[in-house]
């Protein structure tokens, strides 16, 4: 009996598991097409939080009023900008063919004095210019043909994308809104499962990785917006068309941790070519430093916002860049924070306990 009792509770127990998987990957497969957009949201509700609790002050303690301030800020910020670059780029798709094929007629000058005197690479650097003006009017065209090509295809692949992106934006829009009205709930709802999981650990937890998205936000946006002023203002001084623009754009990538290289270096090239040698190197200059910049401040800022080691702060972002791309800049430091302090909390657990064994065999 008591063995026929115990293989019913045997396949119980496996049926229920069983039925709970089942549930839970139905679960992820239905939601899987808004999993990005509801990780995006997230971690925008998470890190514009206090900024959306001041707005509501501000607004006479309306809560529906400065989730449509948020949510509009958040279409000006992400849609409209991403947008308009999607079509202007479809727009000069004809115009960037018709520039590649002009530089079949291009000729080359030799390289200046100049370059043959910058540091490390300016010896082999004069050697391929002077090379590629020797070789004559079609060798640019040669060189650059595969390139061009790649480039193409890249457009036309991105064009493609471009609507199912656009999807996900607007969904990232409407969750973040959703969210914000029901801030409280959902992070009440957060803090009570994370307890119930791993008791007052899992909670400290989950507050400190709220802190932590909160802080890296904190650092990329604030570093990108100082890269993109300090672009700014070094194009506007070297008299470079469109500089607000062009900023505009360097904090588009610095936010992507793209960098603004990107930029600079089409603006170093234009310089050259207008002869403007002097605006061209100290554009160099000033493009190594506005570059290299977030390596100090990002990090400094992000230690302000979370109380954790900043050697695990900085391989969190880099490390979650490289495994899961842009959105691996919040995903690699919640990680490692969660990590850490469950750690943590249990190698304290272990050494109280210690204490307390030891004391009671003294006794």
């Amino acid at each position: 009996m008591v063995r026929n009792e115990s293989s019913r509770d045997v396949t119980r127990t496996t049926l229920a598991v069983l039925f709970i998987g089942i549930l839970i990957g139905a679960s992820g497969w239905i939601l899987h097409p808004f999993l990005t957009a509801l990780v995006w949201a997230t971690m925008f509700v998470v890190a514009t939080w206090p900024l959306m609790l001041a707005l509501q002050e501000r607004l006479w303690a309306k809560r529906a009023l400065a989730v449509t301030v948020m949510t509009v800020a958040l279409l000006l910020v992400f849609i409209i900008p991403f947008t308009i670059a999607v079509l202007s780029l479809l727009e000069r798709t004809d115009d960037i063919a018709g520039w590649v094929k002009s530089l079949a007629t291009l000729t080359l000058p030799p390289a200046p004095a100049w370059v043959e005197q910058l540091p490390f690479v300016g010896p082999k650097l004069a050697d391929r210019w002077n090379l590629l003006a020797s070789a004559g009017p079609g060798a640019l065209s040669e060189r650059l043909a595969p390139y061009a090509r790649s480039f193409a295809r890249g457009v036309i692949a991105q064009a493609g994308n471009a609507g199912m992106l656009m999807v996900q934006f607007l969904l990232t829009v409407i969750i973040s809104a959703i969210l914000y009205a029901k801030g409280e709930t959902a992070g009440r709802g957060v803090c009570r499962f994370a307890r119930r999981l791993a008791g007052k650990n899992g909670e400290d937890a989950a507050i400190l990785a709220a802190r932590a998205i909160r802080s890296v936000a904190l650092g990329v946006i604030v570093t990108a917006l100082i890269q993109a002023f300090l672009g700014g203002i070094g194009l506007a001084v070297a008299g470079v068309p469109a500089a607000a623009v062009l900023a505009t754009v360097i904090f588009i990538l610095c936010v992507a941790q793209v960098g603004p290289h990107l930029v600079f270096i089409p603006v170093v090239v234009w310089l050259f070519w207008k002869d403007q040698n002097l605006w061209g190197t100290a554009m160099i200059v000033w493009a190594l430093f506005v570059g290299l910049l977030d390596n100090f401040v990002r990090p400094v800022l992000i230690r302000r916002g979370a109380d954790l080691p900043l050697v695990l702060i900085f391989a969190g972002v880099i490390g979650g860049l490289i495994a899961f791309g842009v959105i691996g800049l919040f995903i690699g430091p919640v990680m490692l924070a969660v990590t850490y302090t469950l750690l943590r909390e249990w190698v304290i657990l272990g050494e109280s306990e210690e204490k307390e064994s030891s004391v009671d065999a003294a006794a």
